[in-house]
């Protein structure tokens, strides 16, 4: 693709790197096949290709965002299958993200739309909030089909609600910052991200990460200071804020990193472990020492499913007979590259693995777009639970909490990797197999 840059822009190390990302696309039209947006609206704006072209103009000619450019760009899912198909390897997850700051910096979005995007920002990364939202929206779930009117608005708060649960499990005390001991001889030593959606949604992830990692004798360190990843910001295209998290994490990671020593930053939540791992990338172009740091953070980072695998995961459990379906997190599979490696732990636990059709296709979860996109990620959802369902799978495993919380209520149990591989090691029986085992030994 040709560009024409100014040698003024291209000194803004963002509008230099579009200008290369631009630069590599050939057009092919490859994305499109697996876009879900395009699969499931079929206009080319809605494909990568089509969002490129639109992006190009905008950047190119240092404008505003218009109405056009920010109805395309935001239905975009940034679930990457684009770039596991690319065959020219264009980057398209830094020129969206570029895409969305410049959105952000330039277009005035209504204000009820801008304040959703506010409050979203205010309260999903901080735990403590998102718990007592949360609380409201238990509340409030009871009298969604009463609210009045079918506009926009109406619409992403009956999403809302829908997604709250049905109850809020209590605060787990691992959260804490505190060094969780390996069992026997200290085979590794590790932090982990505990999130904060997920910490407040199912705190079980975290118990079962550090139970399983520290009966494998590695030492699981929860840091103080550190928070959010900064992904929800940075997806919708909130900068600072973004940056603000970040830095924290970098900040306290890289203190143990230089103290005892960090063999991995452990993640479980695998749209967390993409942007972390790409911290090097977003702190590139900052001043002081931040930069190094952030590239020695996201060189560590690693989702749960490669720990395990590095350090030889091995279950103690006999054979359980059931059949899983595993759910490739797109943020795992296209972000992260990682496909082989969940679904080879879980045979090795003594699981029956089936992938559902589309395997490929996002569930319309993405962060926050289930809220602000409604009715595509609606139909997305159906979508994938109707291939899940054609397993006739016994339950069904996903590596990131976004997943797991989209298709809830799709009739289908669903638990985390990590739990069932920590089960399978010594660890509690999660719920879901619980309850699945105990209507097979009634039937």
């Amino acid at each position: 693709m040709q560009t024409s840059f100014s040698e003024a822009q291209l000194r803004d190390p963002d509008t230099a790197e579009s200008n290369r990302i631009l630069r590599t696309c050939v057009h092919c039209g490859f994305c499109t096949a697996t876009c879900p947006t395009f699969v499931l609206l079929g206009d080319e704006l809605d494909s990568p290709r089509g969002r490129i072209y639109l992006i190009k103009d905008m950047l190119e000619n240092g404008r505003p965002a218009t109405p056009e450019v920010v109805k395309h760009v935001d239905r975009c899912l940034s679930c990457l299958s684009c770039m596991t198909t690319c065959p020219s390897g264009v980057h398209y997850m830094h020129l969206v993200d570029h895409a969305r700051r410049h959105i952000e910096e330039t277009y005035q979005r209504p204000p009820a739309e801008k304040a959703l995007r506010r409050l979203l920002s205010l309260l999903l990364p901080y735990p403590r909030r998102f718990r007592l939202a949360l609380r409201g929206g238990v509340l409030g779930k009871r009298l969604a089909g009463l609210i009045p009117g079918d506009n926009q608005t109406v619409r992403r708060l009956r999403a809302m609600l829908k997604l709250a649960p049905d109850a809020i499990p209590a605060p787990s005390p691992v959260e804490r910052p505190a060094v969780h001991r390996a069992e026997g001889t200290r085979r590794g030593r590790v932090a982990l991200l505990t999130g904060c959606a997920q910490q407040v949604l199912a705190p079980s992830i975290n118990e079962a990460t550090i139970r399983l990692l520290t009966r494998m004798g590695i030492e699981v360190v929860v840091t103080r200071g550190q928070g959010c990843c900064g992904a929800l910001d940075h997806h919708m295209g909130h900068h600072d804020p973004a940056m603000r998290l970040a830095r924290a994490n970098i900040e306290a990671w890289h203190a143990e990193i230089t103290g005892e020593g960090l063999d991995a930053i452990v993640i479980n939540a695998s749209g967390c472990g993409t942007t972390v791992k790409d911290y090097g990338f977003m702190f590139r172009a900052e001043p002081g020492d931040i930069a190094g740091k952030a590239a020695q953070v996201a060189a560590l980072a690693m989702d749960v499913s490669e720990v395990l695998a590095k350090f030889g995961y091995e279950p103690t459990r006999d054979n359980p007979g059931l059949t899983v379906a595993y759910h490739a997190a797109c943020s795992l599979q296209h972000g992260q590259m990682i496909t082989g490696v969940p679904k080879d732990l879980l045979k090795r636990a003594g699981f029956a693995v089936k992938e559902p059709a589309e395997s490929h296709l996002c569930c319309g979860s993405a962060g926050t777009y289930n809220l602000l996109q409604p009715e595509i990620s609606a139909r997305l959802r159906e979508r994938k639970l109707e291939n899940l369902h054609r397993t006739r799978a016994d339950l069904v495993a996903s590596g990131n909490i976004g997943c797991l919380t989209q298709l809830g209520g799709g009739g289908l149990p669903l638990v985390h990797t990590v739990e069932l591989l920590d089960w399978m090691a010594g660890g509690p029986e999660p719920p879901p197999v619980a309850a699945v085992r105990a209507a097979r030994a009634a039937a």
